[in-house]
């Protein structure tokens, strides 16, 4: 019998997850970053999702908010952060949640691609050229960014 693949593994765990969602309706809280130098952003594709995303994940128990972005960044990304500030407060409702995402900014960063079963790529893309299969919510994140507007509490 062949093992079976990561990503299909994670796929899978991660259906299951949803479906979970669908009759418990957690509240949960997120972290994403939106770190942009030279009119690019740095986004991120995992094994179990399909598209790109701003690098964030969930707040772990007795984990402050900067502390829960930071981790991500560096376990997504390998991203290491010189400033962080809030850009926006979002709240969704999909796939049965109610889920609270803190956004952070960060203008000022470095990053290397990691070796990780969770994320399959890392990449810097110009605003204006956005890969195919990026998030909606990551469209409307950098499209807020690029506006001038912050401190956004809003829906997703």
């Amino acid at each position: 019998m062949l093992p079976i693949q990561v990503p299909k593994l994670a796929r899978f765990l991660h259906s299951v997850q949803r479906l979970h969602w669908r009759f418990a309706r957690p509240t949960t809280v997120g972290v994403r970053l939106l770190a942009v130098k030279e009119g690019a952003v740095l986004l991120v594709k995992h094994t179990y999702l399909d598209g790109w995303y701003l690098p964030g994940g969930g707040v772990q128990a007795g984990e402050t908010l900067r502390d829960a972005v930071k981790r991500e960044a560096a376990e997504e990304a390998g991203a290491g952060l010189q400033d962080l500030r809030l850009f926006g407060v979002y709240s969704s409702f999909f796939e049965g949640k109610s889920d609270h995402i803190v956004v952070f900014l960060s203008e000022e960063f470095s990053w290397r691609r990691v070796g990780s079963q969770e994320i399959e790529s890392v990449q810097c893309f110009a605003f204006n050229e956005l890969p195919e299969g990026t998030s909606l919510g990551t469209h409307r994140r950098i499209a807020e960014y690029t506006a001038g507007e912050r401190a956004v509490a809003t829906s997703w």
